[in-house]
């Protein structure tokens, strides 16, 4: 397929998210979970029917219990696929490091789910996220979920991605639609949007903290979550804040159909499957850099770019050195054009170079080539600190692999927001 072409013919969604794809409603109300009565704490979205769902998940070993149950629910940890109807999701409380209790919890969360929408347990997903080792109570979900069902709308898309926030800034959402160029799909006009939701503890591990995909395309369950992971891997996996993996990182993605409901499943392989998935990488990147730019006390979203390692895998590697380095990211917040610390994370990675063969530039500028300094001017590089996104870019020079990653500044708002984060 013809990428750049295909990207053309993608179109944002306007106020685009979850409910943006055909077969999706969605709610955002206060359930109780947090003390402020303004604060919207609990989200639901439904389905129309029972749909395709798959689930990627933390690989943290203190998972939290609606991780768990996630993964029963999609036939265990080697699946992460099936059908649901239902995700009820809270914020305020992780239900992590709970014991039996909190298992107990989050079953019944989808006991009473289920009986509210009128589907199975097994046909429902929850996802909670907040303070960690807090015992919860389940009276919240009992007058929550059927208020939040009595509220869900096409419209409640922005209003079930605020419930979700800890301590984001704003609410994270996008969607994008297109008219599929197959034979085989003449006709069908297939929306992808989502949710998400991180700002703090992000370096997910084949995941994020909590996100929620939709489509109305129809795809089967197994397919969707190859899909998903391949997605995942590439967007959110790719961004750090603070170098920590959450307890409770969950990405999940529902497909109903609805915009083709007489046509086969897409079939991975197909051109129909490579449209679909860069649709899926689209809105999962868009949302993986709102949640790099929303980092905990940042001021700037912050990529960076690694190219000319011995292989991606060693790209990676050392593209997150850099942006997990508090030295690079504290002189991003204090707007120092400092390469050197670059240069320092780059060498204390552990991937093979010589550093006569190493490239620097930050925000365009050269500072950096065969490993030396390239004298450049200090006001200019000031002012190009004032753009909402920095760019680092470094070549090894030790061969092709290449990687990307999102980050954001360190600055003094991120220890007092952790500082203060319990009281």
């Amino acid at each position: 397929m013809d990428i750049e072409a295909f990207d053309t013919k993608l179109r944002a969604v306007a106020d685009g998210g979850v409910t943006s794809a055909r077969g999706f409603r969605a709610a955002g109300i206060h359930a109780g979970f947090r003390k402020n009565p303004e604060r919207a704490d609990f989200a639901l979205v439904v389905a129309d029917e029972p749909v395709s769902a798959a689930g990627v998940f933390t690989t943290n070993r203190f998972c939290a219990a609606p991780v768990t149950v996630c993964r029963e629910h999609l036939g265990g940890a080697s699946c992460g696929s099936g059908r649901v109807q239902a995700i009820a999701i809270n914020s305020g409380n992780a239900n992590a490091a709970t014991g039996e209790p909190g298992l107990a919890l989050a079953h019944e969360t989808c006991d009473i789910t289920s009986q509210v929408v009128g589907c199975a347990p097994e046909e429902v997903l929850v996802a909670s996220t907040g303070v960690i080792g807090q015992q919860m109570e389940i009276a919240p979900f009992e007058t929550g979920i059927p208020a939040a069902y009595e509220q869900l709308s096409h419209e409640g898309g922005s209003d079930a991605a605020r419930a979700i926030m800890t301590t984001d800034t704003h609410p994270k959402k996008f969607a994008v639609s297109y008219e599929s160029g197959v034979l085989d799909y003449v006709g069908c006009r297939f929306t992808v949007g989502g949710m998400c939701k991180g700002s703090g503890m992000i370096m997910p591990n084949m995941a994020t903290m909590i996100a929620v995909i939709t489509t109305d395309a129809p795809v089967e369950p197994a397919t969707l979550h190859t899909l998903l992971k391949a997605c995942v891997d590439t967007t959110f996996n790719k961004v750090t804040v603070d170098s920590d993996t959450s307890t409770n990182d969950t990405c999940i993605m529902l497909a109903s159909g609805a915009a083709a409901t007489d046509e086969a499943p897409i079939c991975e392989g197909t051109e129909a499957y490579e449209e679909l998935a860069y649709a899926v990488h689209v809105v999962c990147e868009a949302l993986a850099r709102a949640i790099a730019g929303d980092g905990e006390g940042a001021s700037r979203l912050v990529t960076v770019t690694v190219t000319g390692a011995p292989s991606d895998e060693d790209a990676d590697t050392a593209a997150r050195a850099v942006a997990n380095s508090p030295l690079v990211k504290t002189a991003i917040a204090g707007r120092d054009c400092n390469w050197g610390r670059i240069a320092m994370a780059l060498g204390k990675c552990g991937v093979a170079f010589d550093q006569n063969d190493v490239s620097i530039d930050i925000m365009d500028i050269p500072v950096c080539r065969d490993g030396l300094t390239v004298p450049f001017d200090e006001d200019d590089a000031l002012r190009r600190f004032e753009a909402p996104e920095i760019t680092i870019s470094a070549d090894l020079g030790a061969g092709e692999g290449t990687a990307r990653v999102w980050t954001c500044d360190l600055t003094h708002d991120y220890v007092s927001i952790n500082g203060d984060y319990r009281t």
